[in-house]
């Protein structure tokens, strides 16, 4: 039975979630009603998956993620939130968020959710991990993707989880193009409008951290996708 972290204040909300995911779904769910509380919860125990409220006292959802991501980084989080804004949808992907669903929603529809990243966790623990290039040059800058550090004249930055799969995928295709629908589907399993508008916010990122060396530069292709070019 998959054990899931359930965050959220609401009373009603939590306790109706809790019931019905354990009933339908067959998960065995910890409910916790603040970030504090949640936080204590994951250090303790072992989680499949969480669910995290964003508006929360004490601890909201984005600084929870932040602090589960920084205790495991491959745990999927889910946030919910009565909030739509394309910012918070952005700051959710950004902290390390496998998905994002906007109060209210249908319970049925949090259930597809669950069990989508629940597979695709599955798939990636079972599949024959290949070697891959984890070292990188990008003109007078080192990159390390294992431990997710760019280096530049002694000064070091540290990535994402996504920024550093990102900037893997362009190194390891230099000087080529790398197609948007091919890094869509390799680091957010799906190409569809909103992961292509995050993309666009980590890729402005990465360009901020390479910008030291004018010989380096991401390019995009028109109607492709994007271009790591060192000169």
């Amino acid at each position: 039975m998959k054990k899931i972290l359930l965050v959220e204040d609401d009373p009603n909300l939590g306790m109706l979630l809790q019931d019905y995911l354990q009933l339908k779904g067959k998960f065995d769910i910890v409910l916790c009603v603040d970030g504090e509380e949640g936080l204590r919860a994951f250090n303790k125990q072992t989680f499949d998956l969480c669910i995290l409220d964003v508006m929360m006292p004490k601890k909201d959802g984005f600084a929870l993620g932040k602090e589960i991501r920084k205790l495991n980084e491959s745990v999927p989080i889910i946030f919910a939130t009565a909030k739509a804004m394309m910012e918070d949808k952005a700051s959710a992907y950004d902290l390390g968020g496998d998905d994002y669903i906007t109060k209210p929603f249908r319970i049925e529809e949090l259930l597809l959710r669950i069990n989508a990243l629940l597979k695709r966790a599955s798939v990636k623990e079972t599949k024959v991990a290949e070697p891959v290039q984890c070292q990188f040059q990008i003109g007078s800058y080192t990159f390390d993707y294992t431990t997710q550090l760019i280096q530049h004249n002694g000064q070091q930055q540290k990535l994402s989880t996504k920024e550093a799969e990102l900037l893997q995928l362009l190194c390891l295709k230099q000087n080529a193009v790398l197609t948007r629908e091919e890094a869509l589907l390799s680091i957010w399993h799906d190409d569809n409008y909103f992961n292509g508008r995050s993309m666009d916010v980590f890729l402005s990122k990465l360009r901020k951290y390479l910008k030291e060396d004018p010989k380096v530069e991401i390019l995009n292709v028109h109607g492709k996708g994007y271009k790591l070019l060192v000169n």
